[in-house]
């Protein structure tokens, strides 16, 4: 059984989702960098991200994780689930692998798994993820965008 747990900040306010904000979720072994693979992350650092800033949402944490190795235990020894419902409402997800199998749970969760290459400071993350909303987005995370209901959905035709 997989034990999950949940970190949130405490406000006297409530703070919605800002309008226009994506929500991400970084998958990470210590709370500080993008450094761990999907199966084997032990937390998931979650935020809200809009051209402006970012908000801390919350933090997802999980006691039972996979190794690094890619052999899986037992059959039936399901850890990927439960992850992936603690993530609904995420938009993308970055992590530096995951597993075909987990990608296309994630996928059909309508979250957007990035895979990256190198281990990089969260606030990197935030950084670029910001930049890419106060530009032109690229094709993939309008997408996103307008699937979250945060951009208008336009045809490919009408790019320039």
């Amino acid at each position: 059984m997989t034990s999950l747990r949940r970190l949130s900040l405490v406000t006297d306010e409530i703070h919605p989702r800002r309008p226009g904000a994506l929500r991400i979720a970084i998958a990470t072994q210590d709370m500080k960098a993008l450094n761990a693979h999907f199966g084997s992350a032990k937390h998931f650092a979650v935020y809200d991200v809009t051209p402006d800033g970012w908000d801390f949402v919350e933090a997802v944490s999980f006691d039972d994780v996979s190794s690094e190795t890619g052999k899986h235990r037992i059959e039936g020894d399901d850890r990927i689930t439960p992850k992936v419902t603690a993530l609904r409402g995420c938009h993308l997800l970055f992590c530096r692998a995951i597993g075909g199998p987990s990608a296309a749970k994630v996928i059909s969760a309508k979250i957007h798994p990035i895979k990256v290459g190198q281990a990089e400071p969260i606030q990197d993350v935030l950084s670029r993820t910001q930049q890419m909303l106060r530009t032109t987005p690229p094709p993939w995370l309008r997408k996103v965008l307008a699937q979250a209901g945060v951009a208008e959905k336009k045809p490919f035709e009408d790019e320039d």
